[in-house]
């Protein structure tokens, strides 16, 4: 499933990386640890957080996600959409709490892959 697909099936804001929306998505993590993201999210997976500062960009970045999508409305830092930019990582906003983001994200991978 690519990342533009659940942005449609979820109502997604783009903040950025519009261009970058038709990453496979393989999976997901939820957590705001950075260091947790960093020892068990795998490529390909979307990243659902609260945190919205840049060093989000560069955990993304690192693990090669498909992107991040920051939860409660929350909005990223002017710094952190530059960052998401060049770093070509989509950064997606929902309205949602992440427990019901995550199963929501979780469902629509599952019954993708049945």
């Amino acid at each position: 499933m690519k990342v533009s697909e659940i942005v449609e099936a979820l109502k997604l804001e783009t903040v950025c990386g519009l261009d970058n929306l038709e990453k496979e998505v393989t999976g997901g993590y939820t957590g705001d640890l950075l260091s947790d993201v960093m020892g068990n999210a795998r490529e390909g997976y979307l990243w659902v957080t609260r945190q919205v500062h840049q060093n989000i960009v560069a955990v993304a970045s690192l693990k090669e996600l498909a992107g991040i999508i920051l939860i409660n409305s929350s909005r990223p830092a002017r710094e952190t959409i530059e960052k998401a930019e060049a770093e070509k990582i989509p950064i997606l906003v929902s309205d949602l709490p992440a427990f019901e983001l995550s199963g929501r994200v979780y469902n629509l991978l599952t019954a993708k892959n049945l």
